[in-house]
């Protein structure tokens, strides 16, 4: 199988063939990194296929795919490599009789470290090195694709990790010196832009910012998945699916999960896309109580825009993306300005507020009420 590409219709055909379709944008990029040796930064919201991507790279290049799966927290040892202690503690107590023999004739305590120092190279071999998926990315024989994904959940001590590596494609160990790669990975970083990533990360990589497709691709990629979805339901459930993405929701609905409902209809035996039955099946794509609240909202609307929802009133317009009395900006229904209106005069009638006018006078505290009421409340608090 070819580890390189013809040109960018190459890359849209084999990728094709392997169940991937990629626009000529993406297509180009894949290209480019085959020719330019540099490694991709996909970013874009999750669910778009940029983790996608890195797997069918390796199926259609016939590469193994390396995964470094990023979580905040992370450091090197799981990124790069680690020494195994354990390995090297059993070593040490399987060795003690050597290792006896070699300070038993020691004078001093100075001279028997001197004689174990000499030999600590032995445990910092090869032999105890536990490579991480970086380190083995580099060292492999074979010709690896790197995933590293979700990226931005790592903290950036790990980015600057990953620049020697971007850059030149090698690992540095400093007990044994410096790995570079017989053959080059091609290395796939994803980010879904929950933090912004460092400039001299992003100069080392070929960028390209992805998002949802648009119905027609959509379609056709879900046609590409075999779900049993007739053509027509399945632009139905396409329509469905973009209003839905068009809330506020916490999480819109991905690529893979339009899939996944398309198959759960097909399974169903759905011959029509109603309100109800999208409705019992809305927790194949959305995933949090607050969002399948509001998506069963709209649903009916949806589904047929003339369905009229409880609460309807003449001339209000109910959109796609429109909440039915909430608002789709910040609640801020008691924020400090809100409630310093509350405070003015003129929310309530005059018998709340009294007369009005010249005559009217706030009722004063005097001192002696304002005591009594001090030593009164202390009285019930003194135990009886």
């Amino acid at each position: 199988m070819a580890d390189t590409f013809a040109d960018v219709a190459d890359v849209v055909s084999r990728f094709a063939a392997h169940g991937y379709l990629a626009d000529q944008r993406l297509a180009t990029t894949v290209f480019l990194q085959s020719r330019l040796g540099k490694p991709v930064l996909l970013e874009g919201p999750a669910g778009v296929g940029k983790t996608q991507l890195a797997k069918s790279l390796a199926e259609v290049t016939g590469r193994r795919l390396l995964r470094l799966q990023c979580y905040e927290g992370q450091d090197e040892t799981t990124a790069l490599y680690e020494w195994d202690y354990g390995k090297q503690l059993l070593y040490t107590q399987l060795l003690r009789e050597k290792i006896g023999q070699i300070v038993g004739d020691a004078e001093g305590l100075t001279e028997a470290v001197g004689r174990i120092a000499a030999e600590e190279s032995v445990f910092f071999s090869e032999q105890f090195l536990a490579p991480r998926p970086l380190l083995e990315a580099v060292r492999s024989e074979e010709p690896v694709v790197l995933l590293i994904d979700e990226v931005d959940r790592a903290d950036e001590a790990l980015e600057a990790v990953l620049l020697e590596l971007l850059a030149e494609y090698q690992v540095s160990v400093p007990e044994l010196g410096t790995y570079r790669a017989k053959r080059e990975p091609y290395v796939v970083l994803t980010s879904n832009n929950t933090r912004d990533l460092s400039a001299a990360l992003k100069r080392r990589c070929l960028h390209l910012s992805l998002d949802y497709p648009d119905a027609e691709r959509e379609l056709a990629i879900i046609q590409s998945k075999d779900t049993g979805l007739p053509a027509a339901l399945a632009r139905a459930l396409i329509d469905v699916v973009r209003g839905l993405r068009e809330l506020d929701l916490r999480k819109a609905p991905s690529i893979s999960e339009t899939i996944d409902w398309a198959r759960t209809l097909a399974v169903l035996g759905a011959t029509e896309l109603t309100a109800d039955l999208l409705a019992q099946t809305a927790n194949v794509v959305v995933k949090y109580d607050r969002d399948l609240r509001r998506t069963l909202e709209v649903l009916p609307k949806l589904v047929d825009p003339n369905a009229e929802l409880p609460g309807d009133a003449p001339g209000h317009s109910h959109g796609h993306g429109h909440e039915h009395g909430h608002s789709r900006e910040p609640d801020h229904s008691h924020g400090p300005d809100v409630r310093a209106a509350k405070d003015e005069p003129g929310r309530h009638d005059e018998a709340y507020y009294g007369p009005s006018g010249p005559g009217r006078t706030q009722p004063a505290v005097g001192k002696s009420q304002g005591e009594r009421s001090f030593n009164a409340h202390n009285a019930r608090r003194r135990p009886v």
